[in-house]
């Protein structure tokens, strides 16, 4: 458990709805949710979470501070927006749920294993290097995002794929060590820099 995340646990000690209200992006609304499951019966990957939107809401209110963050629940929101439209109160449910993941994440408590995470993180880094999507060195990336074993048996199973995306120039192996990327990338790296700063301050204000 990181410092930052230890000071927060006893900070919001007995109260992880005011936490949440703090720090969450539309947490505020955690208090409106009246556990009627309209999100969870509309959630086309509901069957499949470990906690459904309302579950994660009545597990805030309970005070189930680790249960929650530790959760992959989060994690397997596709922003299908279902569950706001169909909220009888309007809860801006899709937007919590990324806001709880971002948190956990920040705390260091997000699930290290989760696949969407993973390819969330892989993704940003690799968007971010040259603020552009390099295809190739993503997708590479993600087929030994597992490990080296099973990279290769993915590969492997993707052969004749990739050999149609080679024939029609759909597939550029250069682009693993040359990216030029988009103009101006390195402003592109000062204003993610300076939104950073922005916002680890207005955490830390929360927060002090």
């Amino acid at each position: 458990m990181s410092n930052g995340n230890t000071a927060l646990a006893e900070k919001y000690r007995n109260n992880f709805l005011q936490e949440v209200i703090a720090n969450v992006e539309e947490g505020e609304w955690v208090r409106m949710c009246m556990q009627c499951g309209v999100c969870a019966g509309s959630c086309p990957l509901g069957n499949a979470w470990a906690h459904t939107p309302q579950e994660i809401f009545m597990m805030i209110r309970a005070g189930k501070r680790e249960e929650v963050l530790t959760s992959d629940s989060m994690w397997m929101c596709t922003s299908c927006y279902n569950c706001i439209v169909r909220c009888p109160r309007k809860l801006p449910i899709t937007h919590i749920m990324h806001g709880l993941a971002h948190y956990a994440e920040r705390m260091g408590l997000a699930p290290k294993n989760q696949p969407t995470r993973k390819f969330a993180l892989e993704f940003w880094k690799n968007l971010t290097k040259t603020g552009r999507v390099n295809e190739t060195s993503l997708g590479v990336k993600l087929y030994f995002i597992d490990g080296f074993v099973s990279g290769i048996k993915k590969g492997l199973a993707a052969l004749p794929l990739g050999l149609r995306m080679f024939k029609t120039k759909r597939l550029d192996p250069m682009a693993m060590i040359s990216s030029s990327g988009c103009k101006g990338k390195g402003d592109i790296h000062k204003i993610l820099a300076k939104a950073k700063a922005i916002e680890d301050a207005k955490f830390q204000s929360k927060n002090a």
